[in-house]
Formats: C-alpha cells, sequence, structure tokens
C-alpha cells in the first residue's frame, strides 16, 4: 500500500536532544544521563527509518500556478512540483500557462519542465 504524506498518515518527528553539560572530572551519573539521552533520540530515529522502511509514503507535492513556482534555478536541478495551468503540455517541454492542465513538473537548474 502506498500512503500520501498528510496529516493521517504522518511521519513521526523528532528534536534533536539537548545533551547535559559535560562535568570536569569524569561522573558515572553524568555518562548514564547522556547514555539515556542519546538512547531515547535514537530510538526516535529508529522509529522513523522503520516507518519509512515498512510502509510506501509518497510525499504530497504542493500545487501551484505555473506563475507561482518558484525559480527552477534556486530550486535546483531535479526538484519536482506540481501545477494546475498549464496549456497543452508536451513532456519535457518547458510548462507555459494559460490552460487548465494539472500536471507534474521538474526542474531542470533553468527552467521548469512537464514530466
Amino acid at each position: 500500500m502506498t500512503y500520501v504524506v498528510t496529516s493521517q498518515y504522518e511521519l513521526s518527528q523528532t528534536v534533536a536532544p539537548r545533551l547535559p553539560a559535560a562535568t570536569q572530572d569524569y561522573d558515572a551519573n553524568y555518562i548514564n544521563q547522556l547514555n539515556n539521552v542519546l538512547r531515547l533520540y535514537f530510538n526516535q530515529i529508529d522509529k522513523i527509518l522503520n516507518q519509512l522502511k515498512n510502509s510506501e509514503i509518497v510525499p504530497s507535492l504542493t500545487n501551484y500556478t505555473v506563475a507561482t513556482l518558484p525559480s527552477a534555478v534556486t530550486s535546483g536541478k531535479g526538484s519536482r512540483s506540481f501545477v494546475t495551468d498549464a496549456l497543452a503540455p508536451t513532456f519535457g517541454a518547458t510548462v507555459v500557462t494559460g490552460g487548465a492542465v494539472a500536471v507534474p513538473v521538474y526542474s531542470d537548474g533553468t527552467n521548469w519542465k512537464v514530466g
């Protein structure tokens, strides 16, 4: 089964923990506290990895009009998006506004292309 990342199928989120301040001298309590914090953090990371491994999650794309697409240069080569107003789209052609066709697009590093 394939899921689209939505509020219903959301990936678990985690934040890097605040590590306890180190002591000047060796302190077994500090080491135990540090190990516990890191263990909890890595357990959260493992949970996210298992979500990705055990289910096919497809990230949802933001819908844009051609005019509101971010810059293809800034987005970078290989970036993907979706437009809702393409005019007579042809695979691999630079996307043109003015129509009512919804199509996926990708950045070639310079322009947004249909596909």
